[in-house]
């Protein structure tokens, strides 16, 4: 069952932000789409400003405190790898694509976060075979459509090379082209992650970053070409839009080490046994839990990291409670949650002393760890997303969205919304608004 409102296209191109528009702007795809798009170059993600979090807010128009999603990771503390948010069951509200199906709309999918074993009609789920026993295309043929998927790979599978870009992103491109002239989905929703990679890998400034945002271009032009050929060009609502953006590090932060230190986290091995208190990393930010039934503990806890964050080298840039947390829309379950300085983000190693952080003051000296001689992320994001330059863009066009107007200021809750208005839907629990300034008035 279809619809006949116009369709909906919706492009996340990861860690696209603010200071890149006058690069992109000039290129031959931006600067066509740009022509008769609506705007907004001054986007806040949320917090913390990751990428599922982020997702699923755009997705749901909620805050992460409402919707669940709190970082990519779950709390999985003393797993070597813990498994992230891949499904939707973990979504606490209603979503755009819910909506949608809801009301007889088609929906495809290629690598939306949190999106595993879903209703998605035609869906490619982002998740990764996290376990020994387990491969990828099994795994990903387990949470997404089977017969989909499978003919995805047997097409295009040969683009692929596991997880690196830039292969990933032109495998997607590849089955997005495909379904749209196909399948002719009344929604689509892709995720790209090639600018992303990228960023953490060489950079925020980088020429491969640069060089991957030309290579959205080209792919933003195919996309279009594809929607001419197959008369959809006309009759779909196009958006583009970011998630976060980076900022570039220097040094990691290990504040599970300190808790080690303080004999609030006992190993075996290479393995957590036990623990009291625990740091969560969400990269430039980072949750802080502590156990049921040990909050005797947490004067103390708070003693030890107002400590750190006095110190102007521990990479600490503030100490945030758990009730102020929650009012920024973060997991409110958490004790604390701790801000990074500029050129730092945290980690969650207990046993990692070549990459912890050594501070200069306030704490024993038996108690201090060398600097880094080297770093696994060259920049990254999960800080506050007030922060100046830190801001990620949202971009509109098409039959219902009103050409040319330029949005002063917005969050990323306000973009499900939106969206959902442009398909004659509502998200009911949504933090955000409507952006109306954007949409035609209906006839």
């Amino acid at each position: 069952m279809g619809t006949n409102r116009n369709k909906l296209l919706v492009i996340s191109m990861d860690a696209l932000g603010a200071p890149d528009v006058s690069f992109f702007k000039e290129l031959p795809g931006f600067k066509r789409f740009l022509e008769t798009a609506s705007y907004c170059f001054n986007v806040s993600s949320v917090y913390p400003s990751i990428t599922y979090p982020a997702h699923t807010s755009i997705i749901t128009g909620c805050y992460p405190k409402k919707h669940g999603i709190v970082n990519n990771l779950r709390r999985q503390f003393g797993t070597p790898s813990p498994d992230w948010f891949w499904q939707r069951m973990f979504i606490k509200t209603t979503t755009l694509y819910d909506e949608a199906l809801n009301a007889g709309m088609s929906v495809a999918s290629f690598l939306w976060p949190v999106t595993g074993k879903s209703r998605i009609t035609w869906n490619m789920p982002e998740i990764f075979a996290n376990r020994p026993w387990s491969n990828q295309i099994l795994t990903s043929l387990n949470n997404g459509t089977v017969t989909f998927q499978a003919l995805m790979q047997k097409n295009f599978g040969h683009i692929r090379q596991g997880r690196s870009q830039p292969a990933l992103d032109n495998f997607v491109m590849e089955c997005l082209k495909w379904t749209l002239e196909k399948k002719q989905p009344d929604v689509a929703l892709v995720h790209l992650t090639d600018v992303d990679s990228q960023r953490h890998l060489h950079g925020t400034r980088s020429q491969e970053a640069r060089d991957a945002i030309v290579r959205h271009d080209a792919r933003l032009r195919s996309i279009f070409e594809t929607l001419e050929r197959a008369g959809l060009y006309h009759n779909t609502n196009i958006i583009v839009l970011g998630d976060h953006y980076q900022k570039d590090t220097v040094k990691a932060v290990h504040v599970n080490y300190w808790f080690a230190q303080k004999g609030w986290i006992t190993m075996r091995g290479n393995a957590i046994h036990q623990w009291q208190a625990y740091c969560q990393n969400c990269d430039g930010s980072a949750y802080v839990y502590i156990r049921k039934g040990c909050g005797h503990i947490k004067d103390e806890v708070r003693e030890l990291l107002d400590a750190l964050a006095a110190d102007g080298d521990s990479g600490i840039e503030q100490v945030i409670g758990g009730k102020d947390a929650a009012a920024m829309g973060a997991d409110p379950h958490c004790s604390f949650m701790l801000e990074a300085r500029d050129g730092y983000y945290f980690q969650d190693s207990v046993n990692g002393p070549e990459r912890s952080v050594a501070f200069s003051e306030g704490l024993p000296e038996a108690e201090k760890k060398p600097d880094p001689s080297s770093i696994p992320m060259h920049a990254t994001h999960g800080y506050f997303p007030g922060k100046p330059g830190y801001q990620t863009v949202f971009m509109a066009s098409g039959p219902d969205i009103c050409e040319n107007v330029e949005i002063p200021s917005m969050c990323l809750v306000d973009e499900g919304p939106t969206m959902a208005r442009l398909l004659g839907l509502t998200l009911p629990e949504a933090d955000g608004r409507v952006l109306t300034s954007i949409i035609k008035p209906q006839e």
